[in-house]
């Protein structure tokens, strides 16, 4: 029987089984091979203000386990937009939420992007993207574009699994986003994620006027 998610209305059975398609056909690409809960997308979307008309940008959704969270946190306020550079999750995505700008690109061109849209600013960014999926340079390039594009007083939410939480590929991640962001705050561990999962809040991005060298010091901590 399939089973279906009361709060939203969605396949969540179907959903399972496109994103495990996905991975198996491009684990690099995917990155995971279930979506995330409920309870991590909790976690993921804190940062978003309960006020104004905030710009929200999601790197990564997938099936939009996080989507629909940031959705139903902006009741109709500000802008939503998604990218997603696998067109098979965009396509599902663009359908299922057509008040969201979902974009089918890679998230390293996201100041483009977000030209092309005419947003000049961005306020929380929330992102799924397969961290451990890419080399360091990829890492830097894609966390400078995010860097870019946040307000000064802006955030930038990620996640990794709690298994991995002391390896050399997220030491590597804590000490990016510390040369990147003011502060960072790492939360206790989601234990009803499948696999359990601990989520990085960073504030206040750090301009490149504030820093001698910023391409430099960001290669300086994925060499680390």
């Amino acid at each position: 029987m399939t089973s279906i998610d009361i709060a939203t209305g969605r396949d969540a059975v179907s959903d399972g089984k496109l994103f495990l398609h996905e991975f198996i056909r491009n684990p690099a690409r995917t990155g995971a091979f279930a979506p995330s809960s409920r309870h991590l997308a909790a976690a993921m979307i804190q940062p978003i203000p309960r006020q104004g008309d905030p710009v929200i940008v999601e790197l990564g959704p997938g099936t939009g386990s996080f989507t629909q969270h940031i959705e139903a946190r902006l009741a109709g306020r500000g802008h939503q937009v998604a990218v997603e550079v696998n067109p098979t999750l965009a396509a599902r995505l663009a359908a299922r939420h057509p008040r969201v700008d979902v974009l089918t690109a890679d998230a390293a061109q996201l100041p483009e992007i977000l030209a092309d849209l005419d947003v000049p600013h961005v306020d929380v960014v929330v992102c799924g993207l397969p961290w451990a999926a890419f080399n360091p340079a990829t890492q830097a390039e894609i966390l400078m574009a995010v860097n870019t594009v946040l307000t000064p007083e802006g955030a930038f939410t990620t996640f990794g699994y709690g298994m991995w939480r002391w390896t050399p590929a997220a030491r590597r991640m804590r000490n990016l986003l510390g040369e990147a962001f003011d502060e960072l705050v790492i939360s206790r561990t989601v234990t009803r994620n499948m696999p359990p999962a601990f989520v990085y809040y960073a504030r206040r991005p750090k301009r490149p006027a504030q820093r001698e060298d910023a391409a430099a010091l960001m290669t300086a901590a994925v060499g680390s």
